[in-house]
């Protein structure tokens, strides 16, 4: 059966009129209609492409049930897409793996209900073939709208109790737990956290390494020395000027975005890092090895999470009958100067 392809009117017309031919003889040419003979065929391809007219490509999708596009719902606002490192790199790693398998890439921003109202519209019109979800909230409507909507989707961030939900991730309670584990084997004994917002599963995650670190070595968690913050360096900065008057001998900071914000605040309170306090950070983002002290952190390869999570969606497209995909991948501590372990004790 052909495909009706369109394209806009006035550019079928317009090929019409150059190739004296009528709008329908070029449509069935575009669409590979077979009922065209040879000779017409060759003459309107020719002037296709002498006026370089291209199909809608959407459209072609749509006729042909895939339009191998991919959407990447972000669910912050635009300020944070542009102030925390995280995403630009999460982003560059899904459009990778969108351009070697030959798919497009739309991105969404759904922090405010508005935008997330768009989003549930953009999700029922068919145009999409499936969804990345980037930094999941625990109570994400987004996650409801796509698990009714049955349309394929995958985490980047695991999901807290849905067995049938795909996703990548790295194991970050277990991140954690070794970074803390290090900065208590170095001697420090008043370790405190920044943690990130506990509606996030990274944020919980984190935080419960923490406390498991501390449990380990029977050390009681104190709750004054856990602070929780937003994963901006700002929030990094107000934490810190908190936790200042607590006397803490080292902090692990659930992101490096926060992390910058700390060495400031300890700048400004004319406290020397790491002789008077130890500083630990989360995600190896490029400016940790050019921080003052560079920044202990541990290492997530988040470029490969954005790629791996576009891949596997595009599989899951392909064979939608297989079981849910569960990919973690390693972390890596990175030892530098700002966690005292190179200098004497």
């Amino acid at each position: 059966m052909a495909r009706d392809v369109r394209l806009m009117a006035t550019t079928l017309e317009e090929i019409a009129k150059q190739a004296g031919v009528s709008r329908s003889t070029v449509s069935r040419v575009i669409n590979n209609h077979p009922n065209v003979d040879q000779e017409t065929r060759q003459h309107v391809l020719s002037v296709v492409e002498t006026l370089n007219y291209q199909p809608n490509i959407a459209a072609r999708g749509l006729a042909a049930g895939r339009t191998h596009i991919l959407g990447l719902v972000i669910p912050t606002g635009v300020s944070a897409l542009f102030t925390d490192p995280y995403f630009p790199l999460l982003i560059q790693g899904v459009a990778s793996a969108c351009n070697a398998h030959d798919h497009s890439v739309m991105l969404w921003l759904a922090e405010p209900e508005f935008d997330r109202q768009t989003v549930r519209r953009i999700l029922q019109g068919g145009l999409i073939e499936g969804v990345i979800l980037a930094s999941a909230l625990t109570d994400d409507p987004m996650m409801d709208a796509l698990l009714k909507r049955n349309l394929p989707f995958v985490l980047v961030g695991r999901h807290p109790s849905d067995s049938q939900v795909s996703y990548i991730d790295v194991d970050n309670r277990n991140s954690a737990r070794e970074m803390v584990a290090y900065l208590l084997r170095l001697g420090y004994e008043r370790v405190a956290t920044i943690a990130g917002p506990q509606n996030m599963i990274a944020g919980v995650d984190r935080l419960q390494g923490y406390l498991v670190a501390l449990r380990d070595r029977r050390v009681t968690p104190d709750p004054q020395l856990i602070i929780e913050a937003d994963f901006t360096e700002e929030g990094g900065h107000m934490a810190m000027q908190r936790l200042l008057p607590l006397a803490p001998d080292a902090v692990f900071v659930a992101s490096d975005a926060m992390a910058v914000g700390v060495l400031r605040a300890l700048r400004e309170a004319g406290k020397r890092v790491p002789e008077d306090i130890a500083i630990a950070g989360f995600d190896d983002m490029p400016f940790a090895a050019r921080t003052d002290p560079p920044l202990t952190t541990v290492r997530q390869p988040i470029q490969r999470l954005g790629f791996l999570a576009a891949e596997t969606l595009i599989d899951m497209i392909n064979y939608p009958d297989a079981a849910p995909r569960r990919i973690v991948l390693p972390t890596e501590l990175v030892i530098r100067a700002s966690c005292g372990s190179l200098l004497p004790r």
